[in-house]
């Protein structure tokens, strides 16, 4: 087991997150602590971070410090970005820094930014092709990438906290400032012919681009506070942004969605983006909660792991590390997986459903146990709510959920559950039908491997008529405790297809 630590001192705030790497070798956060520094508001004319700024910083550092110290942390990444990039005595706060915690201080170059935010959304989104768009508060990283690899990328110094100052829209932008900014930043977007009319989805990672997601989830009831993978059109952000762009400072503050730290830095950010959108021609944003924190810590997994820096499969690979955490019993997992999935495959004519159903239905079989952990009892209820919420990637929210229901119904269909707000929202009665399906396919699947002995070996799925499946069981001697619990399940599957499921053993 081992604890890793990674500091970013940004422009604007600070943060320090500690990920545990158990002996498995699964990984989650334990720690998260953010510090609003505001460092590129402290520079002087002479391009100096301030006094101010040293004593925050150092304050800051020692706090992180601290908390690296009581949560036992072996290994401590820190970087530092644009704020002290551009700052004349960046390399002297650095010194400074290690000389007061011990922490060496690394300022990052903005092509190195720009790499790690790219490790960080590539392994979690399931993008191919889009232009990632690290806005910060003193620069934003963009980089373009086609069939998951890096193309170009480039730093501009321009970020939410030092075009507010610029430009003096902590309170309010009038149009002739607006087009200032507009005309400043396109100018500089021009630079690079790569982003002109790309028409690829944006991908945003920071403080504004969240908060432009929460801003959105607020206005349309969205029933999950979840930010990454939340997607929104190009035209609901031009409309929520013409919206703020009529407020004051004091009305921006009570905006649901926005936080009052934001609420002054929200005019400059989001026109940012709004350039962004028009030099591109993107018509989707998507909105990113790993950045270049979890690039640096799975650059650091990559290389003390063994394990490819770039994901194949980034949900296989979430969905593993989920089941490593909660699950002691990885191989019955996956024995029950292979035996769902080729119920799946065999019986595709009475389904009728297509592969991203049939990925759906392995990440539930692979998780279907992980409520065991809270309560045996009830455990598919508990499963649910884990899938639910946990850091699968790869998934849009309505996959996810669509997962959880489908682990949660295997130990038969609850209608109790559409009083969750979530499963309200994003399924259709269309959509519960084929949850019931895959469910079923979930159920007999744990039926047959009921005394987690892998007594079954292999199954045999048939389809013999019209009214009629058949499924051939393989075991070296009688099953006898999973023929119990299969024949427990013919009503459901008649019920389900309309069909009757005649069950066989052979040698």
């Amino acid at each position: 087991m081992q604890r890793i630590g990674i500091i970013d001192i940004g422009s604007n705030s600070a943060r320090l997150v500690i990920s545990q790497i158990y002996k498995s070798g699964a990984y989650n956060m334990v720690y998260n602590q953010k510090e609003a520094l505001r460092l590129s508001q402290k520079v002087d004319k002479a391009g100096l971070l301030t006094q101010e700024a040293f004593t925050d910083t150092l304050e800051c550092m020692r706090s992180f410090a601290t908390m690296c110290k009581l949560f036992n942390v072996e290994k401590t990444i820190a970087v530092a970005t644009a704020a002290m990039r551009n700052a004349k005595n960046g390399k002297e706060l650095t010194a400074l820094v290690e000389k007061e915690t011990s922490i060496h201080l690394h300022i990052m170059s903005g092509k190195a930014e720009a790499y790690a935010s790219y490790i960080g959304v590539i392994n979690t989104l399931n993008v191919k092709d889009g232009i990632i768009f690290d806005l910060g508060g003193g620069s934003t990283e963009l980089v373009l990438f086609r069939d998951r690899t890096i193309v170009d990328s480039v730093s501009l110094p321009l970020g939410c906290v030092n075009l507010t100052t610029m430009f003096n829209t902590r309170d309010e932008m009038p149009p002739t400032v607006f087009s200032d900014i507009s005309y400043l930043v396109t100018s500089r977007l021009e630079k690079h012919a790569w982003l002109k009319d790309a028409s690829l989805p944006l991908i945003g990672v920071g403080g504004t681009a969240r908060t432009i997601a929460k801003i959105e989830q607020k206005k349309s009831k969205y029933p999950a506070s979840k930010i990454h993978n939340f997607q929104l059109t190009a035209q609901a952000f031009k409309n929520t942004f013409k919206e703020i762009r009529e407020t004051n400072l004091e009305q921006r503050r009570k905006l649901s969605g926005l936080g009052s730290d934001r609420a002054d830095l929200i005019l400059a950010g989001a026109s940012v983006i709004q350039c962004l959108i028009e030099a591109t021609g993107g018509k989707k944003i998507i909105i990113s909660g790993c950045g270049i924190r979890e690039g640096l810590f799975l650059d650091y997994f990559a290389k003390t792991s063994g394990q490819p820096l770039i994901a194949r499969d980034i949900l296989a690979e979430s969905t593993r590390n989920i089941l490593m955490l909660y699950s002691s019993d990885v191989k019955h997992s996956e024995h029950i997986t292979a035996l769902a999935l080729t119920m799946f495959d065999s019986w595709k004519t009475i389904h009728g459903l297509g592969p991203s159903w049939r990925r759906l239905l392995r990440t539930a079989a692979m998780l279907h146990d992980i409520g065991i952990t809270i309560n045996y009892y009830s455990h598919a209820r508990h499963s649910a709510y884990m899938i639910k919420n946990a850091r699968l990637f790869g998934l849009t929210h309505k996959e996810q959920v669509i997962a959880a229901a489908i682990a949660g119904w295997h130990n038969g269909v609850s209608r109790s559950y559409l009083r969750n707000k979530a499963y309200k929202y994003f399924l259709s009665d269309s959509d519960l039908t084929k949850i019931s399906q895959l469910a079923l396919l979930l159920a007999l699947a744990e039926s047959m491997d009921y005394s987690q002995t892998m007594k079954i070996s292999e199954i045999i799925p048939e389809i013999r008529s019209k009214k009629t499946a058949s499924l051939t069981l393989k075991a070296d001697s009688l099953p006898s405790i999973e023929l119990h619990q299969l024949k427990q399940h013919l009503p459901w599957f008649g019920k389900v297809f309309n069909m009757e499921l005649v069950i066989e053993t052979c040698n």
